[in-house]
């Protein structure tokens, strides 16, 4: 009797020593060959509001990061590898007020801006950002990083009318394993079928509108005249004379360059969208400012417009308002149309409030200084 009790005791420690041997050779194979366990993927997403409902209350859209509820998995990933941007130049108005994390973010969309024409391309960051994520609220400091940088990137180009920042998430995967934690970050477009905006849905479409609204810009660009203050005009006269303000709020891609240049209508932003896109392939330094202006009737509401460079100082040109609805038919008459031409500070800032917090708690964003008093031809 005593020696099966015996026997039993030897082969339960046997196969609790293998059972042992086994676990630790399971975890010291999976470290070798870079084996990860417990995937927690975090998903944040730039998101345009765009509530406009009246000519006189517009809502510029305007990037938010939220987060959404985690996505909870168990996969295996080999190891994961920065992506190196470095070799990305840029030289841009907000870019260059960004900090070196939002830099990073926005080069990868600047590196990446053919292959996001699919509207499903993946752009991977790898471990670039573990350092932050990896201290106490990284990933909400990375959150804002990437805000920053949407905002930065939407506001500098706007020839990407077709990409919908509300569309494109920011997965930060927490991979654990027995060596520590490491991170996967990642840019795609979560469970949408694609990251452009709703009027768009394949690449084909997306081709076909840059190339009309390319057709449009190449023929305003050819009419200019190397003289700076002429060309301005130009495109300031050709946006008013050709672009019918929205006043229903309605219609599709009212607030972009499509909509303002091929469909030829437009509300606040897609003017001021439009200037600055003719006026950078002029190579005339041009910024997309948002920020308040309060009407004829005193009524104060959401506006955009611009600040451009002229022989050296900053002036202000608002297209829109020099575009006014007639009431009643009619044409603007030549005060009107140049009411708002390259204004200085102390006639301009009279109805019109700058601000460079795109989004609420967002990145305060700085504009060149006004000239204090108005251009003179």
């Amino acid at each position: 009797m005593k020696s099966k009790i015996a026997s039993f005791i030897i082969s339960l420690v046997i196969i609790l020593i293998v059972s042992a041997v086994v676990v630790l050779g399971v975890i010291i194979y999976q470290d070798i060959l870079g084996m990860e366990t417990a995937v927690v993927t975090e998903n944040f997403i730039g998101n345009y509001t765009n509530n406009e409902n009246t000519v006189d209350t517009e809502t510029i859209k305007t990037p938010q990061v939220v987060e959404n509820n985690p996505l909870n998995n168990i996969q295996s990933s080999g190891q994961i590898n920065s992506v190196d941007y470095s070799n990305v130049n840029v030289d841009k108005y907000f870019y260059n007020q960004l900090e070196e994390t939002s830099k990073t973010i926005y080069k990868a969309l600047e590196s990446n801006k053919e292959n996001m024409k699919s509207g499903t391309f993946r752009i991977e960051f790898g471990n670039n950002f573990s350092d932050i994520l990896n201290t106490t609220n990284g990933q909400e400091e990375l959150g804002n990083y990437y805000q920053s940088a949407i905002e930065a990137y939407t506001y500098d180009n706007p020839e990407v009318f077709y990409l919908s920042p509300n569309k494109m998430y920011l997965n930060i995967e927490t991979i654990t394993s027995s060596g520590g934690v490491s991170y996967n970050v990642y840019i795609n477009n979560g469970n949408e079928s694609n990251y452009f905006t709703d009027e768009f849905s394949n690449q084909e479409q997306v081709e076909s509108a840059i190339g009309q609204v390319e057709q449009v810009k190449n023929s305003i660009v050819s009419r200019r005249s190397g003289n700076i203050y002429e060309d301005i005009k130009m495109v300031h006269d050709y946006l008013v004379d050709n672009i019918e303000y929205d006043t229903s709020i309605s219609r599709n891609n009212i607030y972009d360059v499509y909509g303002a240049l091929v469909n030829k209508v437009a509300v606040c932003e897609g003017y001021a969208r439009s200037f600055k896109y003719i006026l950078d392939e002029m190579g005339i330094p041009c910024v997309l400012v948002i920020g308040t202006g309060t009407n004829s009737r005193g009524e104060t509401e959401r506006h955009a417009w611009n600040y451009v460079q002229l022989q050296g100082s900053w002036y202000a040109v608002d297209c829109t308002w020099d575009d006014p609805v007639v009431v009643g038919g009619g044409t603007v008459s030549q005060s009107s149309k140049y009411k708002y031409f390259l204004k200085g500070s102390s006639e301009f800032y009279s109805d019109h409030t700058p601000s460079g917090q795109f989004t609420p708690g967002g990145k305060e964003f700085s504009y060149p200084s006004l000239s204090s008093s108005s251009f003179s031809s």
